[in-house]
């Protein structure tokens, strides 16, 4: 039975929000892997409770995707057990999300410290020239800073010859511009802060992200309770 009168703008309405949901899903798939990634630029330890939130939001992105064509197929045929399927689940998926934001403004400071421990261990193995000379030295550029807290922090670091800095620390890079390096040369500032700001601030813009969809996914709620009262009023009147 079809739905009549004001239930058909509700209707509209929620396919509206549904296309909304898979464009926010997108999104969060993307943001996760893109944090993902730089994340495993930074910090090279193993499950972390920064690398376990980004891998619940790109699953939630894409449960949230899959629902929203759940609902979609709901309410297109105007199916009672679609709909309540749809309501249940992503009635858990905002449960999740705002938990997760929550987890993220909790767990900020803890993202930072887990870089200061791994920053100043990948320093350690720095002098093999493998791949993490390769990330810090394109951190300290990037960032336009040298060591961890400040740049004397390369001198506990083996380096050749000895009392030099890595040439990413120059704020003009050239071969060897570290080796009797002139402090005004280079950059002082350590790159734990300066990447911890970066991550604090980052990590508060996808938990604020989280929230915006969760509140978006109560409308959609909403919505579909109304759809659900309408499509079961038609099936006692048959």
């Amino acid at each position: 039975m079809a739905v009549e009168g004001g239930m058909k703008c509700v209707k509209i309405l929620l396919y509206l929000f549904l296309l909304a949901f898979c464009a926010c899903a997108v999104g969060l798939i993307a943001v996760g892997i893109a944090a993902q990634y730089v994340l495993s630029q930074t910090i090279s330890q193993g499950a972390t409770p920064g690398s376990i939130l980004l891998v619940v939001i790109i699953a939630v992105g894409a449960f949230l995707f899959l629902v929203a064509i759940v609902g979609c197929c709901g309410a297109c045929k105007e199916n009672h057990c679609l709909m309540i399927t749809f309501v249940i689940f992503l009635s858990l998926i905002m449960l999740v999300e705002v938990a997760a934001a929550i987890a993220g403004y909790v767990f900020r400071d803890k993202v930072v410290s887990e870089f200061n421990d791994d920053f100043r261990q990948q320093m350690k193995n720095y002098s093999k020239q493998n791949h993490t000379a390769f990330i810090l030295d394109k951190m300290q550029e990037n960032f336009k800073c040298c060591g961890a807290a400040n740049y004397t922090d390369w001198e506990n670091i083996l380096l050749e010859p000895r009392g030099r800095v890595p040439d990413s620390c120059c704020i003009n890079v050239t071969h060897n511009c570290g080796v009797n390096f002139k402090v005004k040369e280079i950059y002082t500032e350590g790159c734990v802060e300066k990447i911890g700001v970066w991550l604090r601030r980052n990590v508060l813009v996808v938990a604020a992200a989280a929230l915006g969809i969760a509140f978006v996914e109560v409308l959609g709620i909403v919505f579909a309770c109304c759809l659900v009262k309408s499509i079961q009023s038609g099936y006692e009147v048959m």
